[in-house]
């Protein structure tokens, strides 16, 4: 099936939200969706980072409210 999507028409908040949904939507059947062998690699390293105070996290939120911020 293919999708027609207006992306030159959409904003960056639109599209933004227009992400959001679809990734909503992954979520019910997140178990359909293998994962990639190099992800368990970039989230060791991440965690590695984080226990050595390199990193910190941000409450989910807080991260799109900053991504939306950058983008209006």
């Amino acid at each position: 099936m293919g999708i027609e999507i207006p992306l030159e028409k959409m904003t960056t908040s639109d599209k933004l939200r227009a992400l959001e949904k679809i990734w909503e939507d992954l979520q019910r059947t997140a178990d359909e969706i293998p994962s990639p062998t190099w992800h368990k690699d970039v989230l060791e390293a991440r965690e590695h980072r984080y226990k050595d105070g390199l990193s910190k996290f941000l409450d989910w939120d807080q991260a799109k409210d900053n991504i939306r911020d950058k983008t209006s």
